[in-house]
């Protein structure tokens, strides 16, 4: 706790804005080149492969690290799905990504994620919650999912 005599002379200092997502350079978005792909293993409680690009923007020195978000299975050239009966992921080098802000917590140094659906990562088609996420439009004619009903003006399963 500074005394009187000290906040007298120096005053208080006003703490500046850390910024967490530096590589977006205050912008939603930004949009960049694949260099590499590549699976990390997570942090001590979780177990899986999570897939990371390396991604070059125009106008910023530093290629960080981007989740590709969903469970895609084995990832491929073409994309489709993989042993597991997973979607696979056509993210390869030199593809286009759009990149947003938002850290995958299990995975140290990953502070960007992938926006899919846009430029060339590929929206889940088999994803049914947590749809705006993946970029999944809503299919009406696929049974067990949401229905529009226009009497009663509300969605309502299949």
């Amino acid at each position: 706790m500074p005394t009187n005599n000290q906040l007298a002379l120096t005053g208080r200092k006003i703490r500046r804005y850390k910024n967490k997502r530096r590589a977006l350079q205050n912008c939603p978005q930004k949009k960049g080149t694949c260099i590499k792909t590549f699976k990390m293993t997570p942090r001590k409680p979780n177990s899986a492969m999570r897939k990371v690009i390396s991604v070059k923007f125009k106008d910023w020195k530093w290629q960080p690290f981007v989740f590709i978000p969903g469970d895609r299975g084995q990832g491929g050239k073409k994309g489709g799905k993989g042993k597991d009966g997973k979607e696979k992921h056509p993210v390869q080098k030199f593809a286009h990504v759009l990149v947003r802000g938002g850290r995958a917590k299990d995975l140290p140094g990953v502070k960007y994620s992938a926006v899919c659906g846009k430029l060339d990562v590929k929206r889940l088609e088999s994803r049914i919650n947590g749809r705006s996420k993946f970029g999944v439009k809503l299919n009406r004619e696929r049974p067990g999912e949401h229905i529009y009903d226009k009497k009663y003006k509300k969605f309502h399963y299949n």
